[in-house]
């Protein structure tokens, strides 16, 4: 399952909720019939689109069986996905960013960086988290660093601007050096500290 839009909030008073999409077909995508699964507590979900346009850059969805604002605030927080299968298919050389996930990332003079477990962020800052030996890096998904990436070969070379690398890394606070105070710098806050 792939996932294609988070839904935000409520939208009006008779059920429809705003989405935010993580696909470039929203227009394709959130249509009156459509189906989509979400997880609850319950388990899976299947919801059924009946009513939905887009305002702005995000859809303002109504499902089946939603009828009020109640019903549509108990979906805030609630992904949405729907079957690999059902994917559009891509132009050569494009990508959906969940292919990315497994992916190597070496830099182009061929050092291993790591593997990619996820992209975050939002439209126009999406970054590459990738977990190697020096713990997790964030690496910008940007043409001008992402030289070339080769999702069939699950293979991504990089190259980074001097001193990118060390400075997204997030390491553990006991690896980094203490300042003149004894303290670790450029960590997170523990517990108790």
């Amino acid at each position: 399952m792939v996932l294609v839009g988070r839904i935000a909030r409520p939208h009006g008073l008779r059920g429809q909720v705003a989405v935010s999409p993580e696909t470039d077909f929203v227009e394709e995508r959130f249509v009156a019939g459509a189906t989509m699964w979400t997880r609850t507590a319950a388990g899976e979900v299947q919801m059924t689109i009946a009513s939905a346009r887009v305002q702005g850059a995000r859809p303002i969805v109504g499902f089946v069986g939603v009828g009020s604002v109640e019903e549509a605030a108990r979906l805030a927080g609630l992904e949405l996905r729907v079957p690999e299968a059902t994917l559009q298919p891509l132009a050569p050389g494009t990508f959906y960013e969940h292919q990315l996930a497994g992916c190597e990332v070496e830099t182009a003079g061929g050092k291993r960086v790591g593997t990619v477990s996820r992209v975050e962020g939002v439209a126009g800052s999406r970054r590459l988290v990738v977990h190697g030996l020096r713990g997790e890096v964030d690496v910008p998904l940007a043409g001008s660093i992402c030289l070339e990436i080769d999702v069939a070969a699950k293979r991504i070379v990089i190259e980074p601007p001097d001193g990118l690398l060390e400075l997204n890394e997030v390491r553990r606070r006991d690896h980094l050096p203490a300042d003149d105070r004894g303290r670790s710098r450029g960590g997170r806050r523990q517990p108790g500290d």
